[in-house]
């Protein structure tokens, strides 16, 4: 079975990388635009240097991805799905696998530092694109507190005054400060350190989660518990669905490496680390959760047998309580390094990312120019990093008294996936302008699905997350819109704006909303099919006709390509060159020639 297991993932990798890198000459591809040494230059000449190699990236993107979820996904998705939580988890990784696909492609035509929170702004404007990073940073500025509230979890276990009745203590909170400031240092010094640190420290983390998840079912293992209470889907399902949420959550750390394209080696590198990630986080999610499934002692855990939504009632870290409650010593020991260590490494590489997010923000003028800035020596954007460590800290101790990590991990997960919900679309619109030199194969079928399955999560995670998470998104995306006087593209955002107001109207309405008109069933199918038939195709209507070369406020800081460097170097003469070159519109651009800026006409937003 093992063997099985492994052909079938070897086949899966192997199938969607090779389709993806061979489609379209994609060889030929890579040495035409964009070689390794291409960089979005700062102001001064200074970029963000390029040092992650194919192993580094894989292990950050697997650190990101295989993270506190881990732990507490099994348990609430048995909570809310029973057994049915393990096709959760596949239908999960089929979604995030569409999402991903649509990364690949818009990264390797565009890979800039928190690039998906960048594409919006080529295939719809500011408006949309600010919408869009708001939603991205408060994915972001979650994700560092939730992990450090993991850690508090296990740290618990041996500081027991740092929760009480699973709620963080005022010391609880300042040590929940503290490891939020101890993520900055690993990401301060430079990529490279950051990559190198990553990698050591992500090898001895999935050893210490994997092994003492084998000897749990040495210990103790009961498949009764798969089908003998109501069967594998004892809430239908409706359960499946509803469990979704969660690991969408988990499969979100993916996008970590999406984050990192501009500091990548090679960006070939990005389509092996996507697709190797989310099919190998997707393999250990599952596993976790049938060891969670099997491993559940009802009695111990003080439960009653079958009674699943109980199951949310369990207090700390779900497999530390199960090897404590079976005595299993070994895994009890190497469960308490992971939930404490496992989490803090999580918790510096989305601190890392999200501060990449942050300067992607400042390129498009969201955020002041001091987010540009990178470090003289490190070629880091220090000053992104330390506000977002600020504000991430500051809502570490705020969101303290929140009764349980999984308030926490809904909101994020909406905001999340609000923000992806523009990639697919973009993607299309992109394709529209002639702007994509790199195509996915089915790349037209693949971007509608995932379109779909973004507004599905963000539905399926249920009132009040949606309406708490949007309000946020809202105020903030308001305030700085009016600081810095965002207003181009507003008519091609309305399709945006739309979507998240149906996507929250549908959620009040639904079963689990505030009004509960309409049963949880047909609400998903009306989600699907007015996102599919609705809002995919006017998202598309309503992207830009032309190559969008906005300036931002760095019109010096564009990409060129190596006959744009030979040209320039051969003339002298300061020649401003727009943003995706050797792309431009028209026959003259899928030739690969360029113009300089006087000579084409620009379409700013």
């Amino acid at each position: 079975m093992m063997s099985l297991n492994c052909s079938v993932y070897n086949i899966t990798c192997l199938y969607l990388i090779n389709s993806l890198y061979l489609h379209n000459n994609c060889l030929n591809y890579f040495k035409f635009i964009r070689n390794d040494t291409d960089a979005l230059p700062m102001p001064g000449g200074k970029g963000l240097k390029k040092e992650i190699g194919l192993k580094s990236l894989i292990v950050i993107g697997m650190s990101s991805a295989v993270a506190t979820a881990i732990f507490f996904s099994p348990l609430e998705m048995s909570a809310v799905a029973g057994p049915g939580s393990m096709f959760s988890w596949l239908l999960g990784m089929f979604f995030y696998i569409t999402i991903s696909i649509t990364f690949i492609e818009l990264s390797q035509n565009y890979p800039e530092a928190g690039g998906p929170s960048r594409y919006s702004i080529y295939s719809h404007g500011a408006v949309t694109n600010l919408i869009n990073a708001m939603a991205d940073l408060v994915w972001y500025i979650f994700i560092p507190p939730i992990e450090a509230f993991a850690t508090l979890e296990g740290l618990s276990f041996i500081f027991p005054s740092l929760l009480s009745n699973g709620v963080p203590t005022i010391e609880g909170a300042i040590v929940g400060v503290l490891i939020m400031l101890a993520y900055i240092p690993f990401n301060y010094y430079g990529v490279k350190t950051f990559a190198k640190v990553t990698s050591v420290f992500g090898t001895i983390k999935y050893i210490v989660y994997i092994l003492p998840a084998f000897l749990l079912l040495f210990v103790y293992y009961n498949p009764a518990n798969l089908t003998a209470y109501n069967g594998i889907l004892p809430f239908g399902v409706s359960g499946v669905f509803a469990a979704l949420p969660y690991a969408m959550f988990a499969f979100g750390g993916a996008r970590v490496i999406a984050d990192l394209a501009e500091e990548v080696k090679n960006k070939a590198y990005l389509i092996y680390a996507l697709i190797i990630t989310v099919v190998t986080e997707g393999i250990i999610y599952l596993f976790f959760n049938f060891v969670f499934l099997t491993n559940l002692d009802w009695s111990k855990v003080g439960v009653t047998a079958g009674n699943w939504g109980e199951l949310s009632h369990v207090q700390g870290n779900p497999f530390i309580v199960l090897a404590s409650d079976h005595d299993a010593q070994i895994a009890l020991i190497l469960l308490l390094i992971a939930g404490i260590v496992g989490p803090f490494l999580t918790g510096y590489v989305y601190m890392g990312a999200g501060a990449r997010v942050l300067f992607a923000s400042a390129r498009s003028g969201f955020v002041g120019k001091k987010m540009l800035e990178l470090h003289e020596k490190y070629a880091i954007p220090y000053w992104a990093l330390i506000v977002f460590a600020v504000v991430g800290s500051a809502i570490a101790f705020l969101f303290a008294p929140v009764p349980s990590i999984y308030g926490l991990i809904s909101d994020a997960t909406v905001a999340g996936y609000i923000g992806f919900a523009t990639n697919p679309v973009a993607l299309m619109v992109l394709r529209k302008q002639g702007a994509t030199k790199y195509k996915v194969p089915g790349g037209s079928i693949i971007a509608p699905i995932a379109f779909v399955a973004t507004g599905l999560v963000v539905f399926w995670s249920g009132w009040p997350a949606v309406p708490y998470s949007v309000l946020i998104i809202a105020a903030v995306s308001g305030v700085l819109g009016v600081i810095n006087k965002v207003k181009e593209g507003l008519a091609e955002s309305l399709w945006y704006i739309g979507y998240i107001a149906f996507l929250t109207f549908m959620t009040y309405i639904g079963s689990d909303g505030a009004l509960n008109l309409i049963s949880y069933d047909m609400s998903t199918i009306i989600v699907a099919l007015v996102s599919l038939l609705v809002f995919y195709p006017l998202g598309i209507v309503q992207g830009l006709k032309q190559r969008n070369f906005e300036v931002h406020k760095e019109a010096a800081s564009n990409l060129e390509s190596e006959e744009e460097k030979q040209k320039r170097s051969r003339k002298d003469v300061s020649l401003l060159y727009m943003r995706d070159a050797p792309t431009t519109f028209g026959k003259e651009g899928r030739k690969g020639y360029v113009s300089p800026i006087h000579s084409i006409k620009i379409s700013v937003i």
